[in-house]
């Protein structure tokens, strides 16, 4: 059993239940084949890492069907962005996965209320995260795509300017390192630090050190465009 497996059985919690387990359904009887299944029903009310695992590939394919079509290059893509993040052999895993829940039908509703219900916002962001880089990972973003997953930041109950900081991220624009750090480009210098503080706080990748060092690692890409972002506002405006 590779590194999703494990995520898995280590704990789904409540995402074996509702409509994420309804979905996930087959895929998951299977991934926890010759293991003790109620390792995954331990947990419903706590956040883990095979819980948040499968919310994002839940929500992943949702995106990827937003157009009405799933294409092999997305596949491809989806699978080259898992094999980065967290291993080939998870990334064949994760794949099986997502085969199955593209083929279903997926209460997008029902689904977002449940991660919201049952994951801290940090999640949440990063969750928001990996769907827009995934999104993008091509380089050919459709905007469907983009409406779906402003859709289930709502649905997620991210704040708007969380959704606009983690977007902006990933589509550059003249005002893209003031939108990351949520502050307008008449911010003062003193207005402009507290942003960077504020953010560098929420975006820190010990928020969801709990999800496990592999997700811990991708939220630093997060934490990465906050500094990025910051510095090149402090070169534009000269100021230590």
């Amino acid at each position: 059993m590779g590194k999703f497996g494990k995520w898995i059985a280590g704990g789904l919690g409540w995402a074996f239940f509702g409509p994420i387990g309804g979905i996930l359904g087959f895929a998951i009887g299977s991934m926890l084949e010759g293991t003790n299944k109620a390792q995954a029903t331990r947990t419903r009310a706590q956040t883990t890492t095979g819980g948040y695992a499968m919310s994002l590939l839940v929500l992943v394919a949702a995106v990827m069907k937003a157009d009405g079509k799933v294409l092999k290059s997305e596949l491809d893509y989806v699978k080259k962005y898992f094999a980065q993040s967290f291993g080939y052999e998870a990334a064949n895993e994760a794949m099986l996965m997502l085969r199955d829940i593209l083929k279903q039908q997926i209460p997008l509703d029902e689904v977002s209320r449940q991660i919201q219900q049952n994951l801290d916002y940090a999640s949440r962001l990063q969750l928001l995260h990996f769907l827009f880089g995934i999104s993008a990972a091509d380089g050919l973003v459709h905007p469907y795509e983009i409406k779906t997953i402003e859709a289930i930041s709502k649905r997620l109950k991210i704040s708007q300017n969380d959704f606009i900081s983690i977007k902006s991220m990933f589509f550059d624009d003249v005002d893209s390192a003031y939108k990351i750090l949520e502050i307008n480009k008449t911010a003062d210098e003193n207005e402009i630090k507290k942003a960077y503080r504020k953010m560098a706080v929420k975006y820190h990748p010990d928020k969801v050190s709990y999800l496990g060092k592999e997700f811990q690692e991708k939220a630093k890409e997060k934490f990465q465009k906050v500094n990025e972002a910051y510095e090149k506002i402090k070169r534009e405006r000269s100021f230590a």
